[in-house]
């Protein structure tokens, strides 16, 4: 494949394709209200994401809890960071909950910021959570996309225990974003988040769990080679990730990384072709796609996917090995 020079600077203003108007209206603000009355966080509004009107309008949104403020600085990032978050809230779990139900939701992604400071890492509030949303709606589906759970000086679970805990209380998905390329990983995320290290609590989940979904995301236009994306797809598959997502990085303010590059869309769409012969059961790649955009939709296309593709063939084309990269 050609490689795009890592070094290419945005070229100019941003263009047409990621000009969105500004979400509004009598649905967001009356979703806005739902979450200011409980004191609730999404992601959606933290991270000043795009498409949080429609959504939200969609029946889909993504709830941040631990608080607002998340103990790793990674330089892409809108959310705010400090050594230590904000206290957390025992009754976040049922009031997230609540929300949901009053928001009409479908597909609910549940997500957090890094806590560090904490001695589970805040795995047992994530599964409270899950646990109170499924109780008050048995149908609704949860994607719980969550940290890397690399145990630090004041852990007192290991890794597999962090994750084991937020799996029992039964997650639809299991989700964990690499973010961008193994090369520009030091760059881009904080200094204690690792790329392999990323991959191997993915594929531990899935160990835990084998019939869990696991589901990954990265950003595009900090300065990868189209070589780099396809080497992070073999990765994601040879660590059993099922679902990918790429969007367009968009950088939050000027103390964050510039973007290198703007992808049109068709080089998004071209990208979304190839990750399709990886073996994921569904990619989605364009400009404003999140990692939680249209969740419910790629989550539902995604197991009909599966369910034709058993059908109708017992052969699967062979997985490259992660040591052939030299990984663990």
């Amino acid at each position: 494949m050609s490689s795009i020079p890592p070094k290419r600077i945005t070229p100019g203003p941003k263009p047409d394709w990621l000009k969105v108007p500004i979400p509004s209206g009598p649905v967001v603000a009356g979703l806005e209200k739902t979450l200011r009355e409980r004191g609730l966080h999404t992601v959606c509004e933290e991270a000043k994401c795009p498409n949080m009107g429609e959504c939200w309008a969609s029946g889909t949104a993504t709830f941040m809890v631990l608080g607002d403020t998340c103990t790793r600085g990674c330089r892409f990032c809108a959310v705010k960071t400090h050594a230590d978050g904000t206290p957390v809230d025992p009754n976040e779990p049922e009031k997230v909950a609540e929300a949901c139900v009053a928001m009409g939701l479908k597909y609910v992604v549940l997500t957090m910021v890094d806590r560090d400071d904490l001695p589970d890492g805040g795995a047992a509030h994530v599964a409270a959570t899950i646990r109170a949303i499924k109780r008050r709606a048995p149908e609704m589906l949860v994607e719980a996309l969550v940290g890397d759970w690399l145990a630090g000086k004041r852990q007192t679970l290991t890794t597999e225990e962090m994750i084991a805990t937020v799996l029992e209380a039964g997650p639809d998905v299991y989700a964990h974003n690499v973010e961008t390329v193994l090369r520009l990983t030091p760059r881009v995320r904080d200094h204690r988040c690792s790329y392999v290290g990323s991959l191997a609590t993915l594929r531990l989940a899935k160990r835990l769990r084998p019939d869990l979904v696991t589901k990954s995301s990265i950003m595009l236009g900090l300065g990868e080679s189209e070589r780099e994306v396809e080497q992070a797809m073999d990765d994601l598959r040879d660590y059993g990730v099922d679902v990918v997502t790429f969007g367009q990085y968009l950088r939050p303010t000027l103390l964050h990384l510039p973007v290198r590059e703007h992808l049109s869309p068709a080089r998004f769409a071209a990208l979304e072709a190839r990750a399709a012969t990886k073996g994921f059961l569904y990619v989605a790649a364009g400009p404003l796609v999140r990692s939680s955009y249209k969740a419910a939709e790629f989550y539902l296309a995604g197991m009909l996917h599966q369910k034709k593709a058993l059908a109708a063939a017992n052969a699967v084309a062979p997985i490259h090995t992660a040591s052939q990269h030299g990984y663990p």
